[in-house]
């Protein structure tokens, strides 16, 4: 079964920035024709959507990170990647990629377009 693997959480400092990576475990699972997103999660709250790319190359953002984050895709290495710069607290969250495994050429942050998910890494911002 194909599985989502993430990277790049951890502890960051308020105004810094850390860039999240996720890959697909099979090789043949290619990411350039379908759509991923990243989702975060904070503790005592619901999953939200950050921010997708679609199997277009559209972009999608939420209205609480335009401008500081950038999502973005290696085709070659079949990687996403989601840069997050001026971090704040707010920003805390265990976040998740997630794959569409269908052809789209726009992308939505609603859970349910997207069949597989990884298992969450968590990015701490705090002094």
């Amino acid at each position: 079964q194909m599985q989502l693997v993430e990277s790049g959480g951890g502890l960051v400092q308020p105004g810094g920035s850390a860039r999240l990576s996720c890959a697909a475990s099979d090789s043949e699972f290619t990411f350039n024709h379908r759509s991923q997103a990243w989702f975060r999660q904070a503790p005592g709250k619901e999953r939200e959507g950050v921010a997708c790319i679609s199997s277009y190359s559209f972009t999608n953002y939420a209205e609480s990170v335009k401008g500081r984050f950038t999502v973005s895709r290696d085709n070659l290495k079949n990687t996403i990647f989601l840069q997050m710069n001026n971090l704040s607290p707010e920003d805390t969250a265990v976040y998740y990629c997630a794959v569409d495994p269908g052809f789209s050429s726009t992308c939505e942050l609603v859970t349910n377009e997207y069949s597989y998910w990884g298992q969450g890494t968590q990015v701490t911002v705090a002094s």
